[in-house]
Order: C-alpha cells, then sequence, then structure tokens
C-alpha cells in the first residue's frame, strides 16, 4: 500500500518541479529585464550628465549645423576618478569618467581611440602603448578663423606620423619636453586656458589619425570643461610596425 501510495504521488512532484522551474526560469528573465531597463535608464542619466547645457548649444548653433563639428563636455580626472569620489559611491560607470573623448568614434569612453583627456587643470594627448599626439595653444582665435592654410594647420598636416614602434616613442618623448615644427613648440600637456583656441594632432595607431581645432568654451562648478570643435583632417588609419615585427 505504501508503493502504491508514491507511485501515485510521483507525477504530481514532478508536475511540481516543472512549475517551479518555470517560474524561476520566467522569474529570472523577468530580472534580466529589469537590469536591462535600469542599464537604459543609467545610460540616460550619464549622457545627460556629460551633456553641455542648453545654452551653449544654442551659443553654437551656427557651428554645429556644419559637419564635422561638436560641442562636449569634458569631466576632470582628478574629481570624478578621485579614490575620494568612489569611495561616496558618486561615481559614473562609463569607463574613464567622463574626462576623455574621441573626436573620430564621438565617445567618452576612455580606451576606444581617445584623443583628449582633462585631468587636474590640463588637457592631454596620447594615452596608451605607442599611441601619441601633440598640441598648440593658438590664444583667444575663432573657430572660423583656423581652416586648412592656417600656418599652424600647415605644420600640422604635413607632419608625418611615425612608422615604427622606437620612432613612436622617441617621438611621445620629444613632445613631452616640445617638439618644435616650423618655429613653433607643440606639447602632449597643456594648461587648460577659458576662450581659448588650441590645434590637436592625435595619432592612435590602428585606431584613427585626426587633426581637430577646438575652443574651450567656459568651466562648470564641477571643474568640467565645455568645448567646441570641429575637424580639420582626418588622415588614413596609421599602422605601426611594432619592435617584435621589427626583429622578425
Amino acid at each position: 500500500m505504501k508503493r502504491f501510495f508514491i507511485v501515485l504521488l510521483a507525477p504530481a512532484v514532478l508536475a511540481t518541479l516543472s512549475v517551479a522551474v518555470r517560474a524561476q526560469s520566467s522569474s529570472r528573465e523577468d530580472v534580466l529585464k529589469e537590469i536591462a531597463a535600469k542599464r537604459a535608464e543609467l545610460q540616460r542619466l550619464e549622457d545627460q550628465f556629460l551633456s553641455p547645457a542648453e545654452e551653449d548649444r544654442a551659443a553654437f548653433k551656427e557651428l554645429l549645423s556644419q559637419p564635422d563639428t561638436g560641442l562636449i563636455r569634458l569631466l576632470p580626472r582628478n574629481v570624478y576618478e578621485s579614490e575620494v569620489y568612489k569611495k561616496n559611491r558618486q561615481t559614473l560607470t562609463i569607463r574613464g569618467g567622463g574626462a576623455y573623448y574621441s573626436f573620430a568614434l564621438l565617445t567618452h569612453e576612455y580606451g576606444y581611440g581617445s584623443d583628449l583627456s582633462l585631468d587636474s587643470g590640463y588637457l592631454s594627448v596620447g594615452f596608451a602603448g605607442a599611441d601619441y599626439g601633440m598640441m598648440i595653444d593658438l590664444g583667444d582665435v575663432s573657430l572660423d578663423e583656423i581652416s586648412t592654410d592656417y600656418p599652424r594647420v600647415l605644420s600640422l598636416l604635413n607632419y608625418a606620423a611615425a612608422k615604427d614602434e622606437p620612432q613612436a616613442r622617441a617621438e611621445h618623448r620629444q613632445i613631452q619636453a616640445g617638439r618644435i615644427l616650423d618655429g613653433a613648440t607643440y606639447k602632449a600637456h597643456l594648461p587648460v586656458k577659458i576662450g581659448t583656441a588650441f590645434l590637436l594632432r592625435s595619432i592612435n595607431y590602428d585606431d584613427s589619425d585626426v587633426l581637430v581645432a577646438f575652443r574651450t568654451v567656459r568651466q562648470d562648478t564641477d571643474g568640467s570643461v565645455i568645448i567646441a570643435w570641429k575637424l580639420i583632417k582626418r588622415f588614413p588609419k596609421p599602422a605601426l610596425v611594432r619592435a617584435v615585427q621589427a626583429a622578425n
């Protein structure tokens, strides 16, 4: 009698387990959907936090109507990537904390051909491996005045990117100290000056090589800087003969 009772219960138990498994699966799918929704909402909030103010966009409406132009906000890395900030859990999920920007890929995400960064009151170029770049301060010059026949633009247009790793690293070291081109000094780090135009040549091997003119518009209360920019030229994607390749 006891065995018969167990046999009768077996299908019911299996049915109950099947329902439980389906419920668990459904529950986990719902959680996954909720995670995706929250991630999308977080992305929207971070994009909003990184965006320039509407007044800034209105001031540069004419520039932004032209192709290959933009208006961005760079967050100070020394603030938003600081240990104190992270301990307070007031940090961004975007890699690099909004302190970097790629003019080629139009993203703040660090590691995707980053061309410019803001840290401790300085603008910088050239961040990983043999990648490098250079900048020059043009002073209070309108972006409208800067074109391909502008003297300093010609210098950077004619500059040939290094082809092998030893040369690229030598150029990087030279630019850190100050690279002379046509009588002007170009550097990898320059202090932030509001209301100032800069020229930037950024070489990211296997990704991008761009020449950009940008102007610092204003600095916000948190130290972030609003930057208006326009692309002067996009060079062919640079290739690099690595040290190992050269040895072989």
